[in-house]
Formats: structure tokens, sequence, C-alpha cells
């Protein structure tokens, strides 16, 4: 039953509204745990067995969409004020060769189901049966719950650098509670939120938004053409990756040493995510002329820009920006390569100085916005694409972290894509390496772990360009 009701953000709705069949809007992760010593054969058991008897969940979540009132999508959240864990979390295992294979398969498969409405918008599932002894968490959330840097701290925030202290899970985190918010109220015996008012307390925040949001429309575009260099919508080359996509997801992950990385940024004095969109640049390269599918015309990466302050750092919803990236892929040099994206990036970053959150999210959503004329019959097949993919990097722990005992190997995010954009690529860090979750339309990209070979022997390319004489 629902509760208490909250106003949904028009940036938490959009994601509702976006979804279908073919489009399941949720972001999530793959963390692969090597147990302590002496755990026994019934220790995932006992954590499942665990984790059930939680008896307080965080409001986020047991947030639900409330009932919509118009085809524009949801106005508010729904409380539920209790959730079946059973349902949420899940126990599975591998088949006895636990091989990685068998382990993309399966969140490859979870990855392409949609979460159900009518409950909380998350799910859990702990997989026994890893390679070496292992176990794997693969968890999922809606994106209009929150984005994938909340999602990823949460989780970040459940484990501890001592390995003897007690498991916790994301939703019993007691530092996370928090009073209502003003905007909250009850909800009338029919479990049907108060229209009238959720519309007033909605209008007044857009119209304030709004008001802003035009005030610096035109000072973001005085900015943009001033700096023509900066890539914009739709300069983008037609590629495999933008085609309409079907429901069915792959997914292929795998880490990397941080120190190999590092090497590379200090040598060619340029950032960390620098060198990472190199990595990408120069593997999207290969497996396109593997496929003799190259573009003349380089690749266009969309890369998202958090907005969220240190204040807002652990709310939910979203606040992200985004920019655009020049990936060079149509130069053969992974020294050129690179400095164009240096050049993209430092341009992309100087027009986002200075902007106020909203104008940041102007030049976002105009960035974004053609990605909402993609239901549209023929626009995917007969308009340039706004960009070709998104590359995302999410910061990680630094140190060592342990979640009962067991040490956490990795994390692979598992994240969205949509019709038109048929491959994600985000990167995250554990400790020391550097971890790389690839998700695409299976029935465009059936060849997509083989992106995994490519980004080692474009990292390869990127040591030997930059080695020391």
């Amino acid at each position: 039953m629902g509760g208490a009701v909250g106003i949904m953000p028009v940036t938490d709705s959009v994601f509702l509204l976006a979804e279908s069949r073919e489009h399941p809007m949720h972001v999530g992760s793959l963390e692969i745990f090597t147990p302590p010593e002496g755990a026994g054969p019934d220790y995932v058991s006992d954590l499942y067995a665990k984790f059930l008897e939680t008896e307080v969940v965080d409001e986020v979540f047991r947030k639900r969409p409330g009932h919509p009132v118009s085809s524009l999508g949801y106005l508010w959240w729904s409380v539920d004020e209790d959730v079946d864990l059973e349902y949420h979390v899940r126990h599975s295992a591998l088949p006895v060769s636990g091989r990685s294979t068998d382990l993309f398969a399966l969140v490859s498969r979870l990855h392409g189901t949609l979460l159900d409405r009518h409950r909380p918008l998350w799910e859990m599932y702990l997989v026994e049966g890893v390679e070496g002894g292992r176990f794997a968490v693969y968890t999922k959330t809606h994106h209009s719950l929150m984005d994938g840097v909340t999602a990823l701290r949460l989780l970040h925030r459940t484990l501890d650098p001592d390995p003897d202290s007690e498991a916790r899970v994301p939703w019993n985190l007691p530092e996370r509670a928090r009073p209502r918010t003003a905007h909250t109220a009850a909800a009338p015996a029919n479990g049907l939120a108060p229209v009238p008012a959720a519309l007033l307390v909605a209008a007044r925040g857009l119209a304030g938004d709004a008001a802003e949001a035009a005030a610096g429309v035109w000072r973001v575009a005085r900015t943009v053409l001033g700096q023509r260099s900066v890539a914009l919508p739709f300069e983008a080359p037609r590629s495999i990756f933008n085609v309409p996509i079907g429901g069915a997801r792959r997914f292929a992950s795998q880490s990397w040493p941080l120190d190999r990385i590092a090497r590379v940024r200090d040598e060619a004095d340029a950032s960390f995510n620098d060198v990472v969109l190199a990595m990408c640049s120069g593997a999207l390269r290969a497996f396109l002329l593997e496929l003799d599918a190259l573009p003349e015309d380089p690749l266009v990466a969309m890369v998202p820009v958090s907005l969220r302050t240190a204040e807002r750092i652990d709310a939910g919803g979203n606040s992200v920006g985004v920019t655009l990236c020049n990936l060079g892929t149509d130069s053969p040099d992974p020294v050129e390569r690179l400095r164009v994206i240096r050049a993209s990036m430092s341009e992309g970053k100087a027009l986002f100085h200075g902007l106020t959150p909203v104008e940041a999210l102007v030049w976002s959503a105009a960035n974004i916005a053609p990605l909402g004329l993609a239901p549209v019959p023929g626009f995917v097949r007969l308009t340039p694409p706004p960009f070709n993919l998104i590359i995302s990097n999410v910061p990680g722990p630094r140190e060592p972290l342990y979640w009962q005992g067991s040490r956490l190997e990795g994390v692979y995010p598992t994240s969205v894509v949509l019709d038109g954009q048929a491959l994600n690529i985000t990167v995250t860090t554990t400790a020391g390496s550097l971890d790389v979750g690839i998700v695409g339309c299976r029935r465009t990209l059936p060849t997509l772990p083989r992106l995994l070979a490519h980004l080692e022997q474009s990292l390869t390319d990127l040591e030997k360009a930059f080695a020391p004489e």
C-alpha cells in the first residue's frame, strides 16, 4: 500500500516517460567479491538470509511511481509502507564452470528486463559460483530514483575498509535517515495523490527554473557560438551504433591496473579521463574496422558531467549535465587521437565553467533533446545522430573495501542504451584498478565482447606511443 507522496521532479519523470520494453531505463552495477578465508559453503546463503531480515528500509527504496494524471508522465512518488524484500533481493548461481562468459550472459539477461512499476524500482541479485571461489552482486535501480553516480556512491557506503566489519545494505543505511521534504504530504484514503496541491507546488518550482533558464539561454548560446570548435549535436557521422534497438542486452566487463593509465597520463600531460577516452577511441576504431564499418568522420561521444553539489552528493534523483567529445577515430595515430580528445574536452569544460546549474542543464538538454524524438517513426533512420555513443567515468573508492570480510575485486557499471544509441561504455575505479562495464543492444552488437580485447590493445598502443625515451 502507498503511504506518503512527494512531488516528482521533471528530470526524474522523464526517465519513466522514455521507458518502453525496448528501452529499459535502469542503471546498475556488477560487483565481484572474494570471500574471506574459511568461508563455508553456506556463506552467500547466510548473507542472503541476513538481508531478508532487514526491518527498516530507507524511503528512497520504498518509492514507486504514483498514478499518472495524463499521457505526459508521472508527477509524484508514492512511498510504500512495506517492502517485500524477498521479491527485491534474489539468490542465484552460475553453472559449475562459473566462467566470466556465464556471468556476462546472466547479467545481460537481467539487465534487459523491466522493473515492476507497481513496486519500488530496484532489485539486487546475489550470485554464487563465480570462477575462483568468488561471488557477484548485480543491482539495478531505475534512473528516475537516482543517477549512476548516486547509485555507486550508495554501494560504496555499504562497504568498509575494515574486513571485520558487518555487511550493510543500500536500503538500510542509518546515516541516510532524514526528515520528509516540505513537499511530502499524507495520501488520502484512496491512495491517490492530492493532485491540485501537487500541481501547484510543481508549477511554482518549474516557473522559477524556467525563468532562470530563459535568462541563461542567450548566454549559453553566445558562449557556444564564440567557441565554434565545441562539438554540437548532429555533427556526428552515422554509424552501426545509431540504429533502432531491441530490448535484449549484451554485457561485458574487464579491469585494468590504474598505474598503466596513470603512466600515460603523466607522459602525455593529459587528464585521467582524457586517457580513458583515448583508450575507448582506439578500441572503437579497431572494432569498427574489424566490422568494415568505420565512418570517415570521427565518432562523437556524449560524456556525462556530474552537477551534484557536496550538499546533495547522497540525495536521490538526477543532477547530470553532458558535453560532447570528438574521439578522433578518423586517425590511426594514438597520439593524434589523444590530442584531439584533450582539446575537445578542454573546450567542453571551459563552456561549463561559470554556468549556473540551470544554465548547465539548458546546454545539456540541447545536446540530448534529439533523443526525445527517437520514438518518432523514421527519425533514427533518416536523421544524423546527435552523437554516436555515451562514455561515462564515475569515480570510485581509492582503498580496498570489504563486505562482511569479502574483498571487493571490481565494480562494473551497467548503464542505459537508447533508440539510436546502441552502445554505452561506463568506467569506474576500485582501489588500484580501472573497471569497465560495456552494455549494448544484443541484436545490433552480437560481437560486443570483442571490445575488451580492443581496449587492451588500445591501451598498449598508448603506452608504446608515450613510453619515456
